[in-house]
């Protein structure tokens, strides 16, 4: 993943700049322009609207005295990720933002994403939580761990105003 991860962004910028080229000596550059400004415009509308219905969700939830549910938290997250691709510069992203935008595409795109990150979850870690932090700690060469109680002396000592470093 180290490895192919930057060379495939890399190869998606070129590609994004490569159709841009295209589409502009098609139609022209200020029509590239008008098409990136819709673009953002678009992608800043799409975000806000998203934005604002997570913390209607929210306000709701709290007044229920709740959790929020949800069922529309992956939908406004999605939408808000389709708002962002619309908001950069370039027709590819454009597309993939605007197919986020359509609800049966982030529902299958939801429940896929919901289904990988159970699979890795559990191949990350059998167990709790809490026995993963337990092994973790018991695995690090300088894990000690010592029992007590800190007890914090704030009161200076008569006749010892300054007092020099512990050494040990």
């Amino acid at each position: 993943m180290r490895t192919f991860l930057p060379l495939a962004i890399a190869a998606w910028l070129v590609l994004e700049i490569w159709l841009l080229t295209v589409v502009a000596g098609a139609a022209s550059g200020f029509a590239v322009f008008l098409l990136l400004v819709a673009g953002f415009v678009l992608g800043s509308v799409v975000i806000k609207r998203a934005g604002r219905r997570a913390f209607q969700n929210l306000n709701e939830a709290l007044q229920r005295g709740g959790a929020p549910s949800d069922s529309g938290s992956g939908g406004n997250g999605l939408m808000m990720l389709g708002g962002l691709l619309l908001m950069l510069p370039g027709l590819i992203s454009d597309a993939v933002g605007l197919l986020l935008l359509i609800p049966p595409v982030q529902k299958a795109v939801a429940r896929y994403a919901e289904r990988t990150f159970d699979r890795k979850l559990r191949a990350a870690a059998p167990g709790t939580l809490g026995d993963a932090f337990q092994q973790a700690r018991m695995h690090r060469p300088d894990g000690k761990v010592v029992q007590g109680e800190v007890i914090r002396d704030d009161r200076p000592e008569q006749g010892d105003a300054t007092r020099p470093p512990l050494t040990g």
